[in-house]
């Protein structure tokens, strides 16, 4: 017995192209709002150029370009994170999300509304870590925006100087 292999019309194919285009654009494309995937050792902090490669201690923000697009920037510390928004003034637009990881389970956590636990070593000096439950000593957005510039402040404007203070490494 021979069996007919059914022949699909022309326009049904046309029409099931169509929907594999639409479907394989719709899942390239980046999300507009949340974190992104960070390439740890790869991607670099906007703010300084080092290597993000800590997943207790990095930020992100996602703001949008001149365009009204979504943009996603990475920071290897919260520290950069918070300076690069006032650089840019964006710190104050509603707009922005600021993300950061949490410094117990590396999860992304919303950084307005996360707490800062001080007496962490991470990779700008700034000793910040993030987490989603209030701990002990542990302070809001705004104070940790303070805390951040007390330490650039104190360590990290170089004026020029050969040597210079930096924090000395703690345990907590």
């Amino acid at each position: 017995m021979t069996r007919r292999i059914p022949i699909i019309p022309a326009a049904a194919r046309a029409w099931g192209l169509v929907a594999l285009v639409l479907l394989l654009a719709a899942c390239s494309r980046a999300p507009d709002s949340g974190p992104g995937k960070v390439r740890w050792d790869r991607d670099t902090c906007a703010r300084c150029a080092m290597a993000i490669s800590d997943p207790k201690f990095s930020a992100q923000v996602r703001a949008p370009d001149e365009r009204g697009r979504s943009r996603l920037y990475k920071f290897d510390d919260i520290g950069c994170a918070v300076i690069w928004l006032d650089e840019h003034e964006l710190s104050d637009d509603p707009k922005v999300e600021v993300w950061v990881n949490d410094y117990h389970s590396g999860d992304w956590l919303d950084a307005r509304k996360a707490w800062y636990v001080p007496g962490q070593i991470t990779p700008m000096g700034y000793g910040l870590g993030a987490t989603a439950e209030k701990e002990p000593g542990a302070m809001d957005f705004a104070a940790a925006r303070r805390h951040i510039y007390k330490v650039e402040e104190t360590y990290h404007q170089h004026r020029g100087e050969a040597s210079h203070a930096h924090p000395q490494e703690q345990t907590p």
